[in-house]
């Protein structure tokens, strides 16, 4: 849809819209998704009127903007599945996932919400989700990953990294990693084989 749209826009159209939407993902990952479309319109350069022509509610715009980070978190998750060792690609993953959402708060916000409820990105959620239960299956099965393990063990620690406060986005990213490796020695089966 976005190479049709912007072959039709005209090019001051077409600015228009690049400006929004780099607006919003510099504002939303920053300062999440409770950021009010007036202030992305401001940080754009455009008028209200302009930002709800090209998109009519926050959910398309929020859409719109993290379809590049949906895609690396797709590209994640097939990543981890293609490694031979189901254990070391559940690791990759969970590392890769983690800094990726450092990174951008407003992702995680989304990725972790029913919101943005739009079709793509809710397809790209799933498919996420069923690359980390694969895994997850394949690790459970070389005996690294601890058998009570659960996909809403994941999620709640990718809550607990959403919490990370820090000055800077590197600290925080710096932070996330530290916590990845928390979060997989956690996971991890004991050398005797008990949980």
């Amino acid at each position: 849809m976005s190479d049709r749209l912007s072959r039709t826009l005209r090019s001051d159209a077409r600015d228009n819209r690049e400006r929004i939407l780099d607006a919003a993902r510099a504002v939303f990952a920053s300062n999440g998704l409770d950021v009010p479309m007036r202030e992305i319109a401001r940080r754009a350069g455009v008028g209200p009127a302009t930002l709800y022509r090209r998109f009519p509610t926050k959910e398309l715009l929020a859409t719109e903007a993290f379809a590049d980070r949906m895609r690396a978190c797709e590209a994640i998750a097939d990543e981890g599945l293609a490694d031979p060792d189901p254990w070391h690609g559940f690791c990759l993953l969970i590392e890769k996932i983690f800094e990726l959402h450092a990174r951008d708060r407003g992702f995680t916000e989304a990725f972790m919400s029913a919101f943005p409820r739009a079709v793509d990105f809710a397809a790209g959620r799933e498919h996420t989700l069923r690359a980390v239960a694969e895994l997850a299956r394949r690790a459970k099965g070389t005996g690294r990953l601890r058998s009570d393990f659960v996909l809403d063990d994941l999620i709640l620690v990718l809550m607990a990294n959403r919490g990370i406060q820090a000055t800077s986005p590197a600290t925080r990213v710096a932070a996330s990693r530290r916590f990845a490796a928390l979060a997989i020695r956690a996971f991890q089966a004991s050398p005797d084989g008990e949980t």
